[in-house]
């Protein structure tokens, strides 16, 4: 739990859920993460009517207009929005667009809940929502790893067939599209996964009044490497560039992650999270 609240958390892990697969979409066109994306979004908006309809019921000794509920009904809103702009309109890429700014805007707001019990002090949601951030991270982390396996392998393979070097080994592998394809899914999963983690840590970073911790090294070698995985959804996007080229440029993005991950010791960022 990182709130008191469960259907709170399970807004969330919908939400964040949901922007994993409509993520899916946006850097390969994956039409059934896409759908995947769509009906989850649905069970966030419901999630999100039943509990502002329970909210503004069982907390009438609360202004029912205070920053928390406007936070939270301008997230439905957005929701409801993507919603029917998704049902309506054919625009690419705008609901996850929107959905982030509601994703983030429910994050914020979780420490602005005048509901909450005296026990769940200020410092201690701040920790929970960056068990959120660890989370996020963690799960990208293990992604990347597997696509950079993928990648791997597939410049072992491809390095055997040019020579025409034959094995029991060689034989046993996957093809090469289908390697290529699973490592693609694999940094697909983690890009979006360390998007939301870094987004997350933005949040609580400027929450805490500590916004000098963004001029942090560590956290512009971070976005320095997102980036770099983002060029490797740009040159497979456009089909120009070989599946050996593209595993040898994933298989460096994840070397650059790993060292990044290294210098978190020098990272004020991280030794605030810690303090």
């Amino acid at each position: 739990m990182i709130t008191s609240s469960l259907s709170y958390d399970a807004i969330i892990y919908t939400y964040a859920l949901s922007l994993l697969f409509y993520f899916s979409d946006v850097v390969g066109a994956n039409r059934r993460a896409k759908r995947m994306g769509a009906g989850l979004l649905v069970f966030v908006w419901i999630l999100q009517t039943i509990f502002l309809v329970a909210r503004m019921i069982r907390h009438q000794d609360v202004p029912v207009f205070s920053s928390f509920e406007f936070m939270f009904l301008f997230s439905w809103l957005l929701v409801t929005i993507s919603l029917v702009i998704s049902r309506f309109y054919n625009i690419e890429f705008i609901v996850f667009f929107v959905n982030l700014v509601g994703f983030a805007l429910l994050i914020v707001n979780m420490l602005n809940d005048p509901t909450t019990p005296a026990s769940m002090k200020e410092w201690e949601m701040m920790r929970n929502v960056l068990s959120l951030h660890i989370a996020f991270a963690a799960c990208g982390f293990a992604a990347f790893t597997i696509g950079a396996i993928f990648s791997g392998m597939y410049i072992f393979l491809h390095q055997k067939l040019k020579r025409k070097h034959w094995s029991d080994a060689v034989r046993r592998l996957p093809s090469l599209d289908n390697m290529e394809r699973f490592s693609f899914m694999a940094a697909a999963i983690g890009l979006s996964m360390f998007l939301l983690s870094l987004a997350v840590a933005v949040v609580v970073v400027l929450l805490g009044d500590r916004s000098e911790l963004l001029m942090d090294l560590k956290v512009w070698l971070t976005v320095i490497v997102l980036s770099a995985y983002g060029v490797y959804f740009f040159h497979r996007s456009r089909g120009k560039v070989t599946g050996f080229n593209l595993a040898l440029w994933n298989t460096g993005c994840y070397g650059a992650m790993v060292l990044n991950y290294v210098l978190n010791s020098l990272s004020t960022f991280h030794r605030w999270m810690g303090g």
